[in-house]
């Protein structure tokens, strides 16, 4: 009771937390930051100036030295320095001092690499290490993952059928040293596509566009520059990601590194790119992110999770971890389909999590007979099952309410409907016990018979009968019966 008490007024200041940060962002307007050192950045700042209505402000102040132009909107400001922007450290402080206050700053930038590709990226800035370009050593500034996420979509979305990828790029680069969230919205990567006029108003429509979107953050270790899997699970799960560190940083990052990337992204999660990490590395960090008690999560598992709220989707994995230690939650449509309702009757509450505990031989016989139609079963019938670590489907599932009950009878009878065809079985429902009756060739049997080695014998094991010496031997002759008994349930 204590726990549960515990458990509403922590969603409580969950959903308190959430609505407060919606109105503060409505209270001040968002701040898009342009070079003029920077090709792209006056691209970029052209299209959003073409983009609505947008007044000069008369507002600049001699104390802020390379402040060149502010246009506001109603929502918006572009504020348009000379210098370049990675070397500007509290530049918060400036404009607030300035009297542009912001909760949340975008900036309108170029993206330089080598390979020449055509990329839309966006990224947070921090130097895990050294501050070769700018910021401070060991440092991250403030993320802002919800932006991110949307920039980032919206930028697909508006690419889709040009010659443009979008990427979320890895932690890099300064300024570090703010205390307002700062994401970063880039044309790469060279002097062709910084002045593209498509890029630049695909970047600019989805700096307007972007709202907070409202999913679970991680923070990311490992892959390259381009977090080329982060950036499929932002796009394609409902999830989204603070600081990422590549592979190339991974030596970098301590403890203190792990905190701070945790509480400047305001974190849930830790995803570890897996494939791209030396198992040394991923050890290490590991045993960080467990010390810390920080959830870490596989790929299935965030795609598994699909738009289940946070909060219950590690109820149910606190759960199955309880039933099934490194067990994965399987969820299926009759859990979305019963959440969904209640989500629409009572937005503001979870459902109580029920589980069943079918019988486990029962399942381990059906599989044996028909794993694939068994796990049909489970996945036509059951809310929530678990598969165990070697890939067995577990005996415990979960759901709502009266569904798992519901669930436990429909796959105990389509369990035993599997044997049926596979054996002889008797079933007595007053006694709620399943005799299962199967016969194995015996080839002692066989020999005492007089049956010689050879074909003879493959017919008997088929089921056939033969003719030795004028005598017919049947199969039942050279066949024990076997009886296992199941008590379904106490």
């Amino acid at each position: 009771m204590e726990d549960k008490k515990k458990y509403l007024i922590q969603t409580k200041r969950i959903s308190f937390r959430k609505m407060r940060d919606k109105e503060n962002m409505k209270e001040k307007k968002i701040n898009i930051l342009c070079s003029a050192a920077d090709i792209a950045s006056q691209n970029i700042k052209e299209h959003l100036l073409r983009i609505g209505k947008w007044q000069l402000s008369d507002k600049l102040t001699n104390g802020w030295d390379g402040l060149l132009s502010v246009h506001e909107n109603p929502t918006h400001r572009i504020i348009e320095i000379e210098g370049h922007h990675i070397y500007e450290d509290r530049i918060d402080e400036r404009m607030k001092e300035a009297g542009y206050d912001t909760d949340l700053i975008i900036v309108a930038s170029r993206h330089k690499s080598k390979d020449g590709r055509s990329v839309l990226t966006a990224h947070f800035t921090g130097n895990p290490d050294t501050a070769d370009f700018g910021g401070r050593p060991k440092e991250l500034s403030v993320a802002a993952p919800k932006m991110l996420c949307s920039i980032l979509r919206k930028m697909e979305k508006m690419a889709k059928d040009t010659h443009y990828e979008t990427n979320m790029e890895s932690t890099h680069h300064g300024p570090t040293d703010l205390i307002t969230p700062m994401v970063y919205a880039e044309i790469g990567s060279g002097e062709e596509q910084w002045g593209d006029p498509l890029a630049g108003e695909i970047v600019a429509r989805a700096i307007l566009e972007a709202q907070p979107v409202d999913v679970p953050v991680a923070i990311g270790f490992g892959g390259g520059h381009y977090a080329a899997r982060q950036t499929e699970l932002i796009l394609n799960s409902n999830i989204t990601f603070g600081h990422n560190f590549p592979d190339y940083q991974l030596s970098h990052v301590d403890r203190d590194m792990v905190i701070q990337a945790f509480n400047r992204s305001k974190a849930d999660l830790v995803y570890f790119d897996r494939k791209s990490m030396s198992s040394k590395e991923r050890q290490r960090l590991s045993e960080i992110i467990e010390e810390l008690g920080y959830i870490s999560l596989r790929e299935n598992e965030i795609r598994e999770m699909g738009d289940i709220p946070w909060e219950l989707f590690i109820r149910l994995k606190e759960e199955c971890d309880r039933l099934v230690p490194e067990g994965r939650l399987r969820i299926n449509g009759i859990f979305r389909s019963s959440l969904e309702k209640i989500r629409h009757s009572t937005p503001d509450q979870y459902p109580d999590i029920t589980t069943g505990e079918l019988n486990e031989e029962l399942i381990k016989e059906s599989a044996s007979a028909d794993r694939k139609r068994t796990t049909e079963i489970f996945e036509q019938y059951s809310p929530i099952y678990v598969d165990n670590k070697n890939g067995t489907i577990s005996n415990h599932i979960l759901g709502i309410g009266e569904d798992t009950k519901t669930a436990m009878q429909t796959i105990t009878n389509e369990c035993i409907k599997i044997l049926k065809e596979h054996y002889e079985i008797k079933y007595i429902p007053d006694e709620n016990i399943l005799y299962i009756i199967s016969k194995r060739f015996d080839p002692i049997a066989a020999k005492e018979l007089g049956i010689p080695p050879g074909p003879m014998l493959g017919e008997l094991a088929k089921g056939n009968p033969v003719v030795v010496d004028g005598k017919r031997i049947e199969p039942e002759m050279v066949h024990k019966r076997k009886v296992r008994e199941i008590l379904l349930s106490n």
